[in-house]
């Protein structure tokens, strides 16, 4: 029984190579010259939709039909957030016998992580692999064997930022880097559009006079009174970030 992982991703080369050897039965080993004969049993997997790669003659139509015998497909685990409980129990298990050392969900972080973990922010778009990595994370930086909520916490900001990084500009990334991944996680995207253009505009003003004059160009005028530069620390307050933050890495 041969797995192959990923089939999707082979090659034009590669894949006329292994049409040879399950057609023939013949293959040839790594740095011999004489062919040998198997006969195997083969199971693939990819995450790739392979039929449309070979409408488009990115794969090859022979391999996909001698290969395409029985398909089965494995929902993501946004369709089964039932598994995601034992899983995160299991993957503690593991990374305590890797390691040695005694690490613990504590009963208020457990809760928090699976109400994240089963929420629509929960996108998982890595399925198993980002759960790894999340509790690999949480376990190294654990002080005391216990993942406190304040770990989970920081945990989950940064699995969102990671999920939404796709698409994200350097702006954007700066944004995250200010208000950091937990601020981030519970962000809504008007927001986060609205406070990146905020953060360039002072970023490129020499004070926080000149980018109130920037960002209330148009309405200043009309008022009798100006309280913008009060209006525009408000607001920067609200997501955390002081004035002070900004002008340190402001243009000169």
């Amino acid at each position: 029984m041969l797995f192959l992982d990923e089939i999707g991703e082979l090659g034009t080369d590669e894949q006329a190579m292994l049409l040879r050897a399950l057609e023939e039965k013949t293959l040839l080993p790594l740095g011999s010259d004489r062919e040998a004969r198997s006969d195997l049993q083969w199971i693939a997997s990819t995450k790739r939709d392979v039929l449309s790669a070979a409408r488009e003659g990115r794969f090859r139509e022979d391999l996909l039909t001698r290969i395409n015998l029985w398909t089965f497909t494995l929902p993501g685990w946004r369709s089964r957030t039932e598994d995601i409980e034992p899983n995160l129990q299991c993957e503690l298990d593991q990374f305590v016998e890797r390691t040695g050392r005694r690490i613990a969900l504590s009963k208020e972080a457990c809760q928090k992580f699976l109400e994240f973990a089963l929420s629509p922010k929960g996108e998982w778009k890595n399925n198993f692999r980002d759960l790894n990595a999340a509790v690999i994370r949480m376990g190294t930086v654990a002080q005391g064997g216990r993942i406190s909520v304040e770990i989970v916490e920081e945990e989950i900001g940064r699995l969102v930022a990671s999920w939404t990084s796709v698409g994200r500009g350097a702006s954007e990334d700066l944004l995250l880097g200010i208000v950091g991944g937990n601020r981030w996680a519970e962000m809504d995207l008007f927001d986060r559009v609205q406070l990146t253009h905020v953060i360039e505009i002072c970023r490129q003003s020499r004070s926080l006079s000149d980018a109130r004059r920037k960002l209330f160009s148009a309405s200043r005028f009309r008022k009798t009174s100006s309280n913008d530069a009060d209006h525009l620390r408000k607001y920067l307050s609200r997501f955390g970030i002081e004035w002070e933050q900004l002008s340190r890495t402001a243009l000169s």
